[in-house]
């Protein structure tokens, strides 16, 4: 799973990505600071399984807090993506539009980091703080990476249009072979297809427009969006997250401070405070000087009491868990839920919409997916079979032939 921090140049997007990976980056407040994308690990948040068990696990990957109510909150990896700015007319070539939109191919989803503030234009040049209205940004990349969607179809068209193939399944593996290149999969093109009723057409007969709002849907389904409405705790940011939110009620809007993020994980990391990503506070634990004293009670005042947190996390958490709607599920045994090493319940794989057992055999090993026989629930100790379908915080045993 890869997910894609964009937005224009000088949104912010650097910073989110820093805040979220503790990556120094080329952060400036001028266009094109991120020339090469930049790939870091960030994080997501779950419950942990071992709250169950009443054990404390011990992550191979990530790492494990307790929350204000002690209970246990697992962090587990994931890849972020830090790709240069887009501008309007990026599909054509414009500013590093081709870069930018070929960095994005791999990308399961995307966090649009967008200037709440109306500080920068569309380009990115900073201006007065309000001038410039951030609905616009919104709009604008959308259709960037929709109209990149777009070309792409085309450009592969004549290898629709010349097969008459009557089998709709075979059609829907024609196209896919010749769009996986943007991870534009099966089932995206089937559902797109299927939504705009375009199934019993031959795809030498569908009209510029239906290859539009095809492209359209391609994007909505392969590269689902969420707005982190960045520099929120400016004067101008918070009336515009409102307006935002009235204006694209279907989109998740997370109002967003990045600079307040990297500030605390990094006074985290110096042992001045203790601080967790996505915490509604901090506790100070180390000699502040009289700036980083003000810095802090800034933070915490404009930010933390009034929005409840930064926000880089709850994009992060949002995009994978609501958006892509991937869900946890642990390795474990019935008769021990611990490894060769002692460590309890080490391992969490982040598993896709109606993943089933099997699904998640093949996804430990390659030998345990072919050799399966059963999984058993640990939970509840009930055998289930290859077609179960999991759910999130299952701890699953998987018995295989070992042959």
């Amino acid at each position: 799973m890869q997910i894609g921090i964009v937005g224009k140049p000088s949104s912010g997007k650097s910073t989110f990505f820093s805040s979220s990976t503790l990556i120094d980056v080329g952060i400036a407040a001028y266009p094109f600071t991120t020339i090469q994308p930049n790939k870091g690990i960030g994080f997501i948040r779950i419950e942990d399984a071992g709250k169950f068990f009443n054990v404390t696990s011990n992550p191979r990957h990530g790492f494990l807090i307790k929350d204000e109510n002690n209970d246990p909150i697992r962090y587990v990896p994931i890849e972020l993506i830090d790709v240069a700015g887009l501008v309007p007319g990026a599909n054509e070539g414009k500013g590093l539009g081709n870069k930018f939109l070929n960095d994005l191919s791999s990308a399961d989803a995307l966090i649009h980091v967008v200037d709440a503030s109306g500080s920068t234009d569309a380009e990115g040049k900073t201006v007065n703080e309000g001038s410039h209205d951030p609905i616009e940004d919104v709009k604008f990349l959308e259709n960037e990476i929709e109209l990149w969607f777009l070309k792409i179809i085309k450009n592969n068209w004549p290898k629709f249009s010349k097969t008459i193939e009557k089998d709709f399944s075979k059609r829907i593996h024609q196209m896919s072979q010749n769009l996986s290149g943007i991870k534009i999969l099966s089932n995206h093109i089937e559902k797109a297809i299927r939504t705009l009723n375009l199934d019993e057409k031959q795809f030498g007969t569908w009209t510029n427009d239906d290859k539009k709002d095809f492209a359209i849907m391609c994007r909505k389904l392969s590269k689902p969006i969420i707005i982190a409405a960045n520099k929120c705790d400016l004067p101008s940011g918070e009336n515009n997250v409102k307006r935002m939110k009235e204006t694209f009620p279907d989109t998740i809007i997370i109002p967003c401070s990045a600079a307040s993020e990297i500030a605390l994980r990094k006074a985290s990391k110096q042992g001045i405070v203790k601080y967790y990503p996505g915490q509604k506070n901090f506790e100070i634990i180390g000699d502040l000087n009289e700036k980083q004293k003000i810095g802090l009670e800034t933070i915490n005042k404009n930010v933390l009491e009034k929005f409840g947190s930064t926000g880089v996390q709850e994009c992060i958490d949002n995009v994978v868990l609501k958006i892509l709607n991937y869900f946890p599920v642990f390795p474990g045994g019935v008769k021990g839920l611990a490894d060769k090493d002692g460590n309890y319940i080490p391992d969490c794989f982040l598993m896709p919409p109606k993943s089933t057992a099997l699904d998640f055999a093949f996804t430990l090993h390659t030998d345990m997916g072919n050799g399966f026989i059963r999984a058993i629930d640990v939970k509840t100790k009930q055998i289930i079979g290859k077609e179960h379908l999991l759910k999130y915080g299952d701890v699953i045993e998987i018995i295989f032939n070992k042959r």
